[in-house]
């Protein structure tokens, strides 16, 4: 009988130290995720300055549109306004800045989405003043895919240093064709294209290196090209020499440039703004 009772006693004790390393553990885990949780929001940074995303060649609301949609699903963002541009270059304007430290977003369409980098500029110049009046916004962030990542630096190497305009903070340049579609020469590295610039330069580069004076040196920049691994070193549409052909300019010129790669079939031209890793990317670089 007493030997019975040892037993039980045995157990009842080892049952009451589980039970305390199980609770123990889990307060530790539920410790770690609230420090993650704190940590993961203690890095976001939430201003009022807003970011205009700028969609490519024939693009339209869906080009950024559910790539901000994810951003606001991870609080990193809130969509505000939509302005669309007509050909004549007014604003039309859906929505409204709330001058809520919310990293708003602002979408810019193009109803001539197929027009050309010198107007697009323009249109870009005329979201910025129409913000500059209405909100008396005085700084902002531009993103642009494809060729609304070409007409957005047109934009800055034209108008640049305007100080009635906006100023550009950071500027982020998407699969854009910077140098025109130009692929490496014979015997040329992308190693070579990033350190020192393009051998060949499109009439586009060569108007970049005209103007990239009037570029903020203030103004940090992130490009981003695709390589979709089936031998043409491109996203199907943009060479990745040609996305990263401005890295060395804009360094030349004093301005802070991170340059990224993405490989796979989600590197694809249209793709790269429906990849959540873009988005991870583009998001810190904008808002941590």
């Amino acid at each position: 009988m007493k030997k019975k009772q040892h037993y039980l006693f045995v157990i009842v004790c080892l049952l009451l130290v589980f039970v305390g390393c199980t609770g123990k553990k889990g307060a530790q885990n539920e410790k770690q995720q609230d420090h993650k949780k704190s940590t993961t929001s203690e890095t976001i940074q939430k201003t009022a300055v807003p970011t205009l995303f700028i969609h490519g060649y024939s693009g339209g609301n869906n080009s950024f549109g559910r790539m901000i949609k994810r951003i606001e699903k991870n609080d990193r963002t809130k969509k505000e306004l939509v302005l669309t541009v007509s050909a004549e270059g007014s604003i039309q304007a859906k929505g409204k800045l709330t001058g809520k430290k919310d990293n708003p977003s602002i979408q810019v369409l193009f109803e001539d989405n197929k027009n050309n980098e010198w107007n697009q500029a323009e249109w870009i110049k005329n979201c910025l003043i129409y913000l500059r009046e209405t909100y008396k916004v005085t700084q902002v962030n531009l993103v642009g895919h494809s060729m609304g990542g070409a007409s957005s630096l047109r934009f800055l190497s034209t108008y640049g240093d305007d100080p009635s305009l906006p100023k550009i903070n950071k500027f982020v340049g998407i699969a854009a064709p910077f140098n025109n579609f130009v692929e490496l020469s014979n015997g040329e590295t992308l190693e070579a294209v990033i350190t020192n610039g393009p051998a060949i330069q499109s009439e586009r580069y060569a108007d970049y290196v005209s103007g990239i004076n009037k570029v903020p040196v203030t103004m940090d920049v992130l490009l981003i090209a695709g390589d979709v691994q089936d031998g043409s070193l491109s996203d199907e549409a943009v060479p990745v020499a040609d996305a990263l052909s401005v890295v060395s300019l804009f360094k030349a010129h004093g301005n802070q440039v991170e340059e990224k790669i993405f490989y796979g079939k989600s590197a694809q031209h249209s793709a790269l703004h429906e990849n959540t890793e873009v988005d991870q990317l583009v998001t810190d670089f904008l808002w941590n």
